[in-house]
């Protein structure tokens, strides 16, 4: 990815021209973007972890000197396939959550 300095840029700014979700993710708050970002649990980060380490490749970095060579094409498509995992987990730990919410719910309403 040799880029000369500004050419990530004018790709980027390309890319948000006629794109609503650019330009509405652009338009967030740092804050905002790092609050969405962040997983609430850590078993949630984990397997995020497990899966950006599955799709690169498991070897262990202490033993091997790894260098990973791509082109902006497949950095983004790895980008946008770790990004939808990401919402995925995040999406079923709502899920989880409200589940066993509702059971509790339901238990103490039965008693």
């Amino acid at each position: 990815m040799n880029n000369a300095p500004g050419q990530a840029s004018d790709f980027l700014d390309r890319s948000a021209q006629g794109n609503a979700l650019m330009h509405y993710v652009q338009s967030l708050e740092s804050e905002t973007i790092a609050q969405l970002s962040k997983p609430d649990s850590s078993e949630v980060l984990q397997v995020m972890e497990h899966n950006v380490i599955g799709l690169l490749g498991g070897l262990p970095s202490q033993h091997f000197d790894i260098t990973v060579t791509t082109s902006r094409e497949h950095l983004g498509r790895l980008l946008a396939s770790a990004m939808m995992s990401g919402y995925f987990l995040r999406s079923a730990e709502q899920r989880m959550t409200f589940e066993q919410a509702l059971a509790k719910t339901s238990a103490d309403t039965v008693e």
